[in-house]
Parts: C-alpha cells; sequence; structure tokens
C-alpha cells in the first residue's frame, strides 16, 4: 500500500510529531510495510475458528480492598519529595 509524503506529513501533524527531514522516507517505507502486513493479517482465512473460541471468561483476580492504619507515617513519608499535612504532595495531573 503507498502512503504519499503528504498524508505522512498530515499523520505526522495530527499526531502532534516532529520528524526531521532526513528521516521522512524511513517513516514513509516503515508506515508502508506496517499497511502491507495489517492487510496480509486481514485477509487471513478466520473461517476454521470457533467462535466459541474466542469467548474469556474472565473474573476479578483481585483480593478484596482491605483500609490498614499505618502506624509510622514519618518513615512512610521520609522518602516523598514533598509533603503536606502527613500526606504525599504531587503535581496536579488534571488542570
Amino acid at each position: 500500500m503507498k502512503v504519499t509524503r503528504e498524508e505522512l506529513l498530515h499523520i505526522v501533524k495530527l499526531a502532534n510529531l516532529k520528524i526531521d527531514e532526513q528521516d521522512i522516507d524511513k517513516y514513509l517505507k516503515n508506515l508502508e510495510d506496517f499497511l502491507v502486513y495489517a492487510e496480509i493479517i486481514n485477509k487471513a482465512d478466520t473461517s476454521m475458528i470457533d467462535d466459541e473460541s474466542l469467548q474469556y471468561n474472565n473474573y476479578n483476580v483481585f483480593r478484596e480492598d482491605e483500609v490498614k492504619k499505618f502506624e509510622d507515617i514519618k518513615a512512610l513519608l521520609q522518602n516523598a519529595p514533598e509533603q503536606e499535612d502527613n500526606m504525599f504532595k504531587i503535581p496536579k495531573v488534571i488542570w
């Protein structure tokens, strides 16, 4: 599958990526190879695969949450880069 230089640059812009001008041909080749591989996978014969084999019987394998009181707060916070009111102080992650 052929990808044009303009299409690649459009994808780069949409993904907010920065690539060097000398690397464009390398990225074009990699993208084309990926699309050829995806096309091969899409053409794979899956008629012999039973639909039931695709079902997963997932279940929660996690333990129940337990609240435990930690007695030595100073030891817990000794490696914290910043702390406030006996808690870890972390950078804001939601704007």
